[in-house]
């Protein structure tokens, strides 16, 4: 039978103990228990080389890619690296992450309710342009317009693609340059309260759908599903959501997703398309047949601060639709 004398070790107080090191700590292990002889922690190279040089265990160092707390917010948690997310501890998120190919411009306009549609005429006119002219103001290209139905009604979502951030440049000083862009552009601008543009990259496992009619009864209805993130928790969201992906691809096709990298930052959005939303309500339904789509849920209420979901229509010039 253990009696107190045999372990005289236990009766350290707390203040005591947390001044020992931690290769002097005792711990009774099954084949002590019967002996007044304390069991040491043995030191191991490593740690003696930490010590020395006065610097942080690598498991623990977030500079090392550790597994720590700090290792996992900044890169990643061990479960994403061991999918392969994290080709280098040094690297950046959008780089691990993302398509790297294209960036995506989304503009944002709050239009006045009474200017509606002035500003439809307005905007159809621009875009138009912007497509039939994309050869000479960088081969800009106009992924898709929406007009929020449901969530910020009032607002249209324009969805620009260039060919990299080289290509982002040259568009945006042949849009300065040009007097019928301008103008195009100045015609708008009387119908909007507010207007907002977010740099974006799509992530690699995701890419976006190119230009395309869906045959749908006037493009179906869009849905617009935006999260703001944890900082430093993308990774793990794209660990979570390349798995839930594949429950929901098998009830709905995705149109896209990205995640932000200039303007609000740590968001993301991802794009989905149904005939109506009787349509939508009976898919969500479905894929909780499917367990990893429960794993996703469970993820991403754990990796958001807030959620946004706007439902859209596309606007009559939209290539995808």
């Amino acid at each position: 039978m253990l009696t107190a004398p045999s372990l005289p070790h236990l009766r350290l107080g707390v203040q005591s103990l947390t001044r020992l090191p931690l290769r002097a700590i005792y711990i009774p292990t099954s084949a002590h228990l019967h002996t007044s002889q304390p069991v040491c922690l043995p030191d191991t190279p490593r740690s003696k080389a930490a010590e020395r040089a006065n610097e942080p265990d690598p498991a623990e160092d977030p500079k090392q890619g550790g597994e720590g707390f700090f290792g996992a917010l900044f890169y990643g948690s061990k479960e994403a690296k061991a999918e392969g997310l994290v080709e280098s501890s040094h690297g950046q998120h959008s780089k691990l992450v993302g398509r790297g190919k294209y960036v995506h411009e989304k503009i944002t306009h709050a239009v006045i309710p009474s200017q509606r549609d002035a500003y439809v005429e307005a905007a159809e006119k621009y875009f138009k342009a912007l497509i039939e002219h994309n050869g000479e103001l960088g081969n800009v290209k106009l992924t898709g317009s929406w007009e929020a139905v449901v969530g910020d009604v009032g607002t249209f979502t324009h969805i620009l693609e260039y060919e990299g951030y080289k290509g982002f440049d040259e568009t945006y000083k042949a849009l300065r340059l040009s007097k019928e862009m301008n103008d195009l552009q100045s015609a708008i601008l009387p119908n909007i309260v507010s207007r907002q543009s977010q740099l974006l990259s799509e992530f690699s496992f995701w890419p976006s759908s190119p230009p395309r009619d869906s045959g749908y009864p006037d493009g179906g209805v869009f849905e617009m599903r935006s999260y703001q993130l944890q900082p430093g928790k993308l990774l793990d969201w794209e660990y979570a959501w390349r798995r839930g992906l594949e429950a929901r691809r098998r009830f709905v096709q995705p149109v896209g997703a990205f995640f932000s990298q200039v303007g609000h930052l740590h968001e993301v959005h991802h794009i989905w398309q149904y005939p109506d939303m009787e349509t939508r309500k009976h898919t969500r339904e479905q894929a909780w047949s499917v367990g990893s789509w429960s794993d996703t849920v469970q993820e991403t209420v754990k990796l958001a601060q807030s959620m946004k979901s706007t439902i859209m229509v596309p606007c009559t010039w939209s290539p995808l639709r």
